[in-house]
């Protein structure tokens, strides 16, 4: 037995005996590989698994995705994050029933071309759905095999990430190569762990060249990332007595979710800039709370301020007054929970 193959046999023993026990494992079902490889990127999954199951009560098939409104899917993937997931995911299914007729292609060629679905996507659907030999490589897997395999090389270089993804493919046996991807990710979540693995838990020490030079928290290699941009906002929670002033975002950043008007100022300019910029008149109903969310590359600090609006104004082009009835049937971001849950007391003191 070649050194391959022994360590795919020691992780798949190990796999067979710790797996983690997660909805989406056990079946062969390509759609629902799909959804659940989408929301566990750059998510945990504990967090996923109840979306998971949400979500396929809502759309259990694909065809019934591909006919769904994006509103629906972005208010089931309300507070999951990393929202053009979500919108891809619809796109991708409409390409699906349009091109496929209705049916993820085996190909990993095929399946990278739909919408959403990149490299790692695409060899996770293969080889879990399909039992394709095909690896799925995302941090998890390259943490592994850099320690693994004693890769002291930035793995960011063209040259060695190749290198990492040719380990990868000659890695996956031929038999139970979704078992054996969803192993190595497993051993990634949860034993060779960024920082300090344990590694005398570890199925693969034997083989493992940074266990042996005592070096697995040094490894991967990987470049210091800048720093992220912080931005500071007020965030107007405006209320006229029965509904609060809300606006649908056509950035990039959380496209077509709402949120409440945000200012690039201090709590105390923002009724005057309200009057310049939106034409709204208001007066504070209470004392700013600060809020913060951290983004990939970008901080939002935010000090979310209840105002009361003179006089009941229009809304201003743009922006929308809801009801607490309508505001509970709109996605929101989780950067926006502070402001939300302040409108919704604000709206509480009108109830019966």
């Amino acid at each position: 037995m070649n050194l391959y193959r022994e360590i795919s046999s020691a992780l798949l023993d190990w796999y067979d005996r710790c797996a983690r026990d997660l909805p989406w494992r056990g079946i062969h079902d390509s759609y629902r590989t799909w959804i659940s490889e989408i929301m566990l990127q750059q998510t945990r999954v504990e967090t996923v698994i109840p979306y998971y199951k949400r979500f396929l009560a809502r759309f259990p098939s694909l065809s019934d995705l591909a006919a769904g409104d994006e509103a629906d899917v972005l208010k089931l993937w309300e507070g999951l994050g990393y929202y053009s997931r979500a919108r891809n995911l619809l796109k991708g299914a409409r390409q699906v029933a349009e091109e496929y007729g209705g049916k993820l292609p085996m190909d990993p060629t095929l399946l990278a071309k739909i919408s959403g679905i990149g490299p790692y996507t695409a060899g996770a659907i293969a080889s879990i759905a399909y039992d394709i030999p095909v690896p799925a490589v995302d941090g998890n897997v390259l943490r592994v095999y850099s320690r693994l395999f004693g890769i002291r090389e930035n793995i960011r270089q063209p040259a060695v990430r190749s290198k990492l993804d040719e380990l990868a493919v000659s890695l996956v046996p031929e038999d139970r190569p979704g078992d054996y991807n969803q192993a190595v990710m497993d051993l990634g979540a949860t034993v060779c762990v960024p920082g300090t693995p344990d590694c005398e838990r570890c199925p693969l020490s034997a083989f493992c060249s940074a266990f042996e030079q005592g070096d697995a928290a040094d490894l991967p290699l990987i470049p210091g990332k800048a720093a992220p941009k912080v931005i500071r906002w007020t965030v107007a929670v405006i209320w006229d007595g029965k509904r609060t002033l809300v606006r649908q975002r056509t950035e990039s950043l959380l496209q077509g979710l709402w949120c409440f008007p945000m200012l690039e100022c201090s709590p105390e300019e923002a009724p005057a800039m309200l009057t310049h910029k939106l034409r709204l008149s208001t007066e504070p109903f209470g004392n700013p709370v600060h809020a913060r969310h951290v983004f990939t590359h970008l901080i939002w600090e935010m000090d979310v301020l209840p105002l009361k609006s003179v006089n009941g104004m229009k809304a201003p082009a743009g922006y929308r007054w809801v009801s607490k009835d309508e505001l509970e049937k709109l996605a929101f971001p989780a950067a926006m929970n502070v402001a939300l849950r302040t409108a919704k007391e604000l709206l509480r003191q009108e109830e019966p």
